[in-house]
């Protein structure tokens, strides 16, 4: 955190804890922890993946025991889908993290960019389709496997969790929000336990910034628990996609 002023830590702070209120309220938010530690401070494009997703084993674990005490985690097609997808993320997350390996700080910035509008479309199209009460419904495994493989790869990259592209691709596939929030809380400590180790063996974790970030968040996973089952959420999801609209030229354009 050296050469880092007070207000960009107490924005990578504050970052954090909408991060978390993402994360279980609507799916979307950990990519904030990703944004701030990219636009904020002058890690490398592994350092920004690698100290964010960290972040994610602890809030990963925290929405899939909120979840299960909820009850969601405890219906069988939910835990089939946590299970295959938690498996893909095996094969697809060291993948993420031998591309980001690969690219520079320019790329790194268009890449983020790419997937932050492509996570607006995608939370925005969820939000147009999604009936008012829809029947429950569960994807085919193969679908979910597909889904679990690509939010993979994609979150090893970045240095994100499960459910920023999971939520909206499990609900687009036909399964209830809440469900779909489940399950992939289990997807994203199995992302951030691996993609973890595969940034540690590289040395490109910031702890010091992985802690300023993650603790806000844990709290913010915590409250956005509360929301995604005592309030409607459309005002948050509508909010979170203009700012990341908003954020995806600034990202791409960054540096």
């Amino acid at each position: 955190m050296t050469g880092l002023g007070l207000p960009i830590l107490g924005g990578l702070a504050l970052l954090g804890l909408v991060a978390g209120v993402g994360i279980t309220a609507i799916g979307p938010g950990g990519v904030l922890a990703t944004i701030g530690l990219f636009a904020l401070t002058g890690l490398s494009p592994a350092q920004v993946a690698g100290t964010a997703i960290v972040t994610h084993i602890a809030t990963g674990a925290l929405g899939t025991a909120a979840y299960t005490r909820s009850g969601q985690l405890r219906e069988p097609a939910t835990r089939r889908t946590a299970l295959t997808l938690a498996v893909s993320a095996l094969l697809g997350t060291p993948l993420g993290v031998l591309i980001n390996g690969t690219v520079s700080d320019r790329v790194f910035g268009i890449l983020l960019g790419v997937f932050v509008a492509l996570v607006a479309a995608l939370v925005l199209y969820r939000d147009r389709r999604t009936d008012p009460a829809p029947r429950v419904r569960h994807p085919a495994v193969s679908g979910i496997a597909a889904v679990g493989v690509a939010v993979a790869v994609a979150s090893g990259i970045v240095g994100v969790g499960g459910p920023l592209l999971a939520v909206p691709l499990l609900v687009v596939l036909g399964m209830p929000v809440l469900s779909a929030l489940a399950a992939a809380q289990v997807q994203s400590v199995v992302i951030a336990t691996v993609g973890t180790a595969g940034y540690l063996a590289a040395g490109a974790i910031d702890w010091p910034l992985a802690a300023l970030v993650g603790i806000p968040e844990l709290a913010g996973v915590l409250l956005g628990w509360v929301l995604a089952r005592a309030l409607p959420t459309r005002t948050l999801t509508y909010v979170l996609i203009a700012s990341l609209f908003g954020l995806a030229p600034y990202l791409a354009f960054h540096g």
